[in-house]
């Protein structure tokens, strides 16, 4: 037989024995500022999202995940060490993420979620128009039916306080975005600046020290990754604390307006489904929440000097404590 017929028939013995060469896991890169209970509810509700259509991770795909905690700088290098790795997809989880992301590449896929506002990080000028490789769940917080509420629940409440990290972007959006509905509703707002999780203390405190009627912790991601120091504080100085994600009411907040982030990330997980599936992002417009929440905590509402009418625990979508044990942090029918 001729040498070209013996490496023929090696080649065939090669394939027979291979029949199917490994398959490769798709790498999800997932890119956190700092963690807190609504990146927590994010990232449950993005793996049941792909588990429900069939996916297994470490069969079908894999998570890196990467957490800069609160550090700029860290968040830009973990966004391009994503990229230089070549991941194939990448969960951008708050706004300095979806930025770092940006920058950090513009063909890798990137979902972000629990972004307050996705066009001032120039990821898109509308929902359907937006960079092609981008795509994903923004939220912008009921900022003025929360004041509503704390106006309704505290008729005599005057000034409103609130903690805000002048170095992000979204937490300047939400600060803003709270002084205009406050002098709509005859309200002012006293803020107080954080630069890092280490200031939350001190910041809480003088805060509390201005005499605020009521304390509106607009959703700001260095205050949730610490809102019980927060919560501690207003159950101290029986200050009302309604907080601007509904996670809040179990961390010290006596209520909570605002999305689900479990949704959220349930969203941004059906988004990656259809991309892993070879949908382009540039034709994902950007997904909608809808149905704002109102949790309300009574034990904590009572040590804050807060009765909440019937209308409003009727209104509620989870109320503690529970008359049921077991339903305890589960959403009311």
């Amino acid at each position: 037989m001729r040498k070209g017929c013996w490496a023929a028939v090696g080649l065939s013995l090669l394939l027979a024995a291979c029949p199917h060469p490994p398959r490769k896991i798709y790498t999800i890169g997932v890119l956190q500022y700092i963690e807190s209970p609504t990146t927590q509810e994010v990232r449950r509700g993005f793996l049941a999202a792909l588990e429900a259509h069939g996916l297994r991770e470490g069969r079908d795909f894999r998570l890196s995940l990467r957490d800069a905690m609160a550090d700029l700088s860290e968040v830009q290098r973990q966004a391009q060490s994503l990229a230089n790795e070549g991941v194939d997809m990448i969960l951008a989880v708050q706004t300095p993420s979806l930025q770092a992301a940006i920058i950090a590449t513009d063909t890798i896929p990137i979902i972000f979620t629990s972004v307050a506002n996705p066009y001032i990080t120039r990821a898109g000028t509308s929902s359907s128009n937006h960079l092609d490789n981008v795509t994903g769940v923004p939220l912008t917080g009921p900022i003025k039916q929360t004041l509503s509420l704390i106006k309704e629940v505290l008729p005599k409440a005057k000034k409103i306080g609130t903690l805000w990290t002048p170095s992000e972007i979204n937490s300047e959006y939400y600060l803003d975005l709270a002084r205009t509905s406050a002098d709509a509703l005859g309200l002012e707002i006293v803020a107080v600046p954080v630069a890092n999780p280490n200031e939350v203390l001190l910041a809480g405190q003088v805060l509390i020290n201005k005499s605020v009627d009521a304390i509106y912790q607009i959703s700001d991601n260095i205050v949730n990754a610490s809102f019980e120091i927060l919560g501690r504080q207003a159950a101290d100085g029986r200050v009302p604390l309604f907080g601007g994600f509904l996670e809040a009411t179990h961390f010290g907040a006596c209520a909570a307006l605002g999305w689900d982030f479990y949704d959220m990330g349930y969203k941004a997980g059906e988004i990656a489904v259809r991309i892993r599936s070879g949908e382009s992002p540039a034709r994902i417009p950007f997904q909608a929440m809808t149905g704002v929440k109102l949790h309300l905590n009574l034990k904590t509402a009572e040590k804050q000097g807060v009765k909440f009418g019937p209308e409003i625990i009727k209104r509620a979508a989870e109320l503690w404590p529970s008359d049921n044990p077991a339903a305890v942090g589960q959403e009311r029918s």
